[in-house]
């Protein structure tokens, strides 16, 4: 088929004589076919090792373990220059296991894995001698070319850095064009990875600033055939590129800088090879690629560890469990049930009670005959259940399976191949292989999560249709009557556009639609307009749920049968999750209700506590919030004056003022206001604004306590002082005052003085004594420190404590020995300033 359709007048139509083919070298059976059916002379099939015609390359002897083949390569041969590999055909028909010889063996279902690269093939159509000189690569990179200001030489370094801005740019613009954002994680990784290697070839060629998103418009218009919607996003995805090159840019310069530094270090030490170890963590930190490392390495002579980078990121990615542990998977217990179950028949879209037989049975790692009551965890698998497996965003279902013979409660449900398995416990009597069972989903909690999962296709719905196609979902959970909901978005939505896709969500739900699931050819479901993800693998045929005509998806979950099922709908929260994605959580039916009288509550306990109606209920606790502030600063000043203000009222008679019967919208919006005013969540508004009035309390306590101490001021403790080596030294008891006071005095009396030493002490009621230092800035660059101060005195008073050498605090226990701490602190000061 690969030579039919490369040699026949009715596809590529190429010259056979051009075409010469490689082996794996032990490989005779495709030699034979090679030259006895294709008619290829022996001296064009050239029999490879395994490390050029093996899949994975070199397997038999370096691994890794699993499925493995020969290779068989077409090549073309062009009048001028090198041979092209056209064609590839992996024979995936060996099971790899250990270390040669004898690891090979034959797979019971072999494959054949076959295909060429269709941009090479074009430029092999075309006459070129590359793939970025066919007609839609190659305007591409002339506009990389007059971006970067400097003209496309094919064979210089700067022709290849050109080639490779065009072709990363042209990758991350189709990515972002599917709401595959740069960020950390997987699919965004790479975009974010193409970007920063492509910004770095700029770089090299002279370029400090942005200029990727520049050759945007040159990419979409270059794919607009066969993706015209381009032209559509193309604004959206220049603003992502940029947004990530400015990022980026911030940091490099910090990179390269670090780079220089160990080239410096190794120029000293006179080592000849970078250490691979250390680029892997500036990769890590910088996202300096080792390629570009290398580079700059290579123009400074020096070699680069490529095996120990390669360790590094293994090791790391072992630590963060995203290394490859094993080709083959982890064949545990399940896997073992499933070679003999085969798969569990679903029953859950028509019922949520039914019967079924027990299949399999785990405890702990292994498979047994019978499960007796334990406290640990144990699995279950039927012939068949109304038990939904988690997938698609939807949780998996709890419930019980009762037996002639004992009860099991399912706490999870998860989907292992096409395996569904129980979670959960025995807790009366025992089951065993082969019972009959009687299967009973927990209906209540699935009422919830189908009315969570069905108001989820509402709200994409109004997503896309507010904000604009590209809001489409990035991942989903589905619980009881909660969703979360991930959808593409460069900005946060504003509190007005949220409010219009709540109500939006809200009316079709209330419209009543019917909710319908059908099993259609997957083409079928592409014709009708169903939402189909970037990234998702969808099989043929497909379950399209509708509800209404509005909304169609692609979805295995289960469902209200219509709209009106999911009751009261709301948003409670929206937020970023990464660069690109936002974040919406919302409740739906109970849950929603009660939230609705959680917040009506919260607004009944802050009436009650400030004495208000809603209306007045912000700006009263923006006065609580200030009188707070205001006596906070007093404090600090070490002054105690009249406020200006009057203070906040506090508690009423909630009885006389009773927000119940505002409208919810209303009630709603004073909450999340006092919630954005407060920084703290909608649930915690009115325990706040009580410890604000605490506070308040406390810090009135605070001041009377300063006014009593303000009968000793700066001027009279600065009268006080003692000379020790030109140091101003103060220590001395300060009557009633606290540690705001204190520490006001000191900061006082270090901004009349900078070569100043401070040390106050003062009785807090009958059992406690505070202890605080303080050095002028002069005092401190001479070498003395506060911290070191207090924690020599404070154990006479049986106390302890520290601090920074500008200031330092402690506590003690024992009053009485006041006077003797004191003392102690002045022969402190003393004999530090004598040495």
């Amino acid at each position: 088929w690969a030579w039919e359709f490369l040699t026949d007048s009715r596809w590529m139509g190429i010259d056979p004589a051009r075409l010469t083919v490689s082996v794996f070298e032990n490989d005779d059976e495709a030699a034979e076919i090679w030259h006895r059916e294709i008619g290829l002379p022996s001296p064009r099939i050239a029999r490879l090792g395994e490390r050029d015609n093996f899949w994975p390359a070199g397997a038999p002897t370096d691994g890794p373990d699993g499925v493995c083949g020969p290779c068989s390569e077409i090549f073309f041969h062009p009048d001028n220059g090198p041979e092209c590999e056209i064609w590839n055909l992996v024979f995936t028909q060996f099971n790899r296991s250990g270390d040669p010889p004898g690891n090979l063996t034959p797979l019971p279902a072999k494959n054949i894995d076959t295909g060429m690269g269709l941009e090479r093939m074009a430029a092999v159509m075309q006459g070129v001698d590359t793939n970025f000189h066919i007609d839609i690569l190659l305007p591409i990179v002339r506009c990389a070319a007059d971006v970067c200001g400097i003209e496309y030489d094919a064979t210089s370094e700067h022709g290849r850095r050109l080639r490779r801005i065009a072709d990363h740019t042209r990758a991350c613009v189709m990515a972002i064009h599917e709401n595959v954002y740069p960020d950390k994680q997987k699919e965004n990784y790479v975009v974010r990875r193409l970007l920063r290697r492509a910004l770095l070839q700029g770089h090299e060629i002279g370029l400090r600033n942005p200029f990727l998103f520049q050759i945007v418009p040159s990419v979409c218009e270059s794919m607009a055939e066969p993706y015209p919607d381009l032209r559509d996003t193309a604004d959206r995805i220049a603003h992502v590129i940029r947004a990530e090159e400015e990022n980026f840019l911030r940091t490099l310069d910090e990179g390269l800088a670090r780079i220089e530094e160990l080239f410096s270090a190794m120029q000293s030490s006179g080592a000849g090879i970078v250490d691979g170890r250390a680029a892997f963590d500036l990769y890590q930190e910088q996202g300096i690629p080792a390629e570009m490392f290398e580079s700059l390495a290579r123009d400074r002579g020096l070699e680069f560890d490529w095996a120990a980078f390669e360790l590094a990121r293994d090791q790391h990615a072992l630590d963060s469990g995203s290394g490859q542990r094993g080709v083959m998977g982890d064949f545990g217990p399940i896997d073992a049930i499933r070679r003999d179950v085969k798969s569990t028949g679903f029953l859950g879209y028509a019922c949520t009670r039914d019967n079924g037989t027990v299949r399999g049975l785990v405890e702990g790692e292994n498979i047994v005959d019978a499960l007796t009551v334990s406290d640990g965890q144990q699995m279950l698998v039927l012939d068949r259940t109304p038990f939904y497996a988690e997938a698609g965003g939807q949780v998996g279902d709890c419930g019980e399976i009762a037996g002639p013979e004992g009860r099991f409660i399912v706490n999870d449900t998860q989907k292992i191949g096409t395996v569904i398995v129980h979670y959960g416990r025995i807790v009366e009597g025992r089951l065993s292989i082969g019972q009959p069972v009687t299967v009973e989903v927990n209906a209540t909690r699935r009422g919830g999560i189908e009315r969570a999962h069905s108001a989820t296709h509402i709200l994409h719905w109004a997503l896309r249709d507010l904000l604009g196609e590209h809001a489409q979902q990035r991942g989903s959970r589905v619980e009881d009557d909660q969703l979360r909901f991930d959808f593409s978005n460069l900005e946060p939505v504003t509190d007005e556009r949220l409010a219009s896709i709540e109500r939006a969500t809200l009316q079709r739900i209330q419209e009543n639609c019917e909710v319908q699931s059908e099993i259609l050819p997957l083409e079928d479901a592409r014709r009708q307009g169903a939402m189909m993800l970037f990234g998702e693998k969808y099989p043929d045929p497909v379950r399209m749920v509708s509800i209404g005509e509005f909304s169609k998806e692609l979805c295995g979950g289960t469902h209200v049968a219509r709209s009106a099922e999911i009751g009261e709908f709301e948003i409670v929260s929206e937020e970023a999750v990464s660069a690109g994605t936002r974040r919406v959580v919302a409740l739906t039916g109970d849950k929603a209700r009660q939230h609705a009288a959680g917040t009506r509550e919260q607004v009944r306990q802050v009436a009650r506590l400030l004495g208000v109606g809603t209306s007045e209920m912000v700006h009263a606790t923006s006065e609580l919030v200030q009188h707070v502030k205001s006596l906070k600063k007093q404090l600090a000043a070490g002054r105690a004056e009249a406020s200006g203000r009057a203070a906040p009222r506090t508690a009423v008679d909630s009885s006389t003022i009773d927000p119940a019967d505002a409208p919810y919208a209303e009630v709603r919006e004073v909450v999340r206001q006092l919630s954005r005013l407060l920084n703290v969540p909608d649930s915690d508004v009115a325990v706040r604004i009580e410890s604000l009035q605490a506070e308040i309390e406390s810090l009135k306590s605070d001041m009377t306590q300063l006014r009593t101490a303000n009968i000793l001021s700066a001027d009279d403790l600065m009268r006080r002082a003692f000379d020790a080596d030109g140091v101003a030294v103060i220590v001395s008891e300060v009557p009633g005052a606290n540690v705001n006071a204190m520490r006001a005095l000191i900061d006082q009396l270090r901004r009349k003085n900078s070569l100043i030493a401070v040390f106050l002490a003062s009785i807090q009621g009958t059992e406690k004594i505070m202890l605080l230092a303080g050095l002028g800035r002069d005092v401190v660059s001479r070498g003395f420190s506060a911290g070191e101060w207090v924690k020599s005195v404070a154990p006479i008073v049986d106390g302890g404590g520290g601090g920074k050498p500008d200031m330092a605090q402690a506590g003690g226990k024992r009053p009485e020995k006041l006077n003797e701490a004191l003392d102690a602190a002045r022969q402190f000061m003393l004999t530090a300033t004598a040495t």
